[in-house]
């Protein structure tokens, strides 16, 4: 994760400072900001003339998936105490991916492995945006293609999702139903909607197909064996209120 969080933190700081803007400027927004894909969009929102409704709706679009991850983790965070405002300021995509997967073992208190996975995790990404700042400053490089970096990483992502929940054959489809509904759901938008108004309705079909699904006998098992498997990593008074 460090490795990955560095790269992505050099790639956006030396995008923010080849765009023309001060060194400082990806440290500050990497620290407050904190959505790795807003940022690297905030590079061009900043170099465009001044639209607060374009930026409004944008950051709401993309930052939309964070009602996904914030559903996911409620009974995760349940008694995290003091630790929980920041837990859930700072549930990045890769946080919420290592915490939602996070095989806990017994004796280890879960509210601090969440803490700390969640803060070197941003940590890591303020240090790349601050290394990339400075090199972007001193060094010409040729920065095509380095802004796919996110669309690869929301791939690794949904690929370990996919290995996580279950590798088996038979009934691969009945494991996947989540995986599943996202792939068509954003597949029909994109042909309805076309490659540019695709994503919020793609939002709203999601939504309403899993929650339209989750009373189904077959969710209702997904999610039992979720909460097994999590439960199972608990320790005994692990939870700090």
């Amino acid at each position: 994760m460090c490795a990955a969080y560095l790269f992505l933190g050099i790639t956006y700081g030396m995008l923010m400072v080849t765009a023309g803007f001060p060194v400082w400027l990806p440290v500050i927004t990497a620290l407050v900001v904190y959505t790795g894909s807003l940022e690297f969009l905030l590079v061009d929102i900043l170099a465009s003339p001044f639209n607060p409704i374009s930026t409004l709706v944008t950051a709401l679009v993309v930052g939309a998936r964070h009602l996904f991850y914030g559903l996911s983790m409620l009974g995760r965070y349940r008694g995290m105490g003091a630790k929980k405002p920041y837990l859930i300021y700072a549930t990045s995509d890769e946080t919420f991916s290592v915490n939602y997967a996070a095989r806990i073992p017994k004796g280890i208190d879960r509210g601090w492995y969440y803490f700390w996975v969640t803060l070197l995790d941003q940590m890591y990404w303020v240090a790349g945006a601050a290394i990339g700042a400075l090199c972007g400053s001193l060094i010409a490089i040729d920065l095509t293609g380095l802004d796919f970096v996110m669309t690869a990483m929301f791939a690794a992502i949904f690929l370990q999702q996919c290995f996580a929940d279950g590798t088996r054959a038979h009934g691969w489809a009945a494991d996947h139903i989540s995986e599943l509904v996202g792939v068509l759901g954003s597949a029909a938008c994109l042909v309805v909607f076309g490659p540019d108004h695709f994503i919020v309705p793609s939002m709203v079909v999601i939504l309403a197909a899993l929650l339209a699904a989750r009373k189904t006998p077959q969710m209702q098992r997904n999610v039992a064996r979720d909460v097994t498997r999590q439960q199972a990593t608990v320790p005994e008074g692990g939870e700090d209120d």
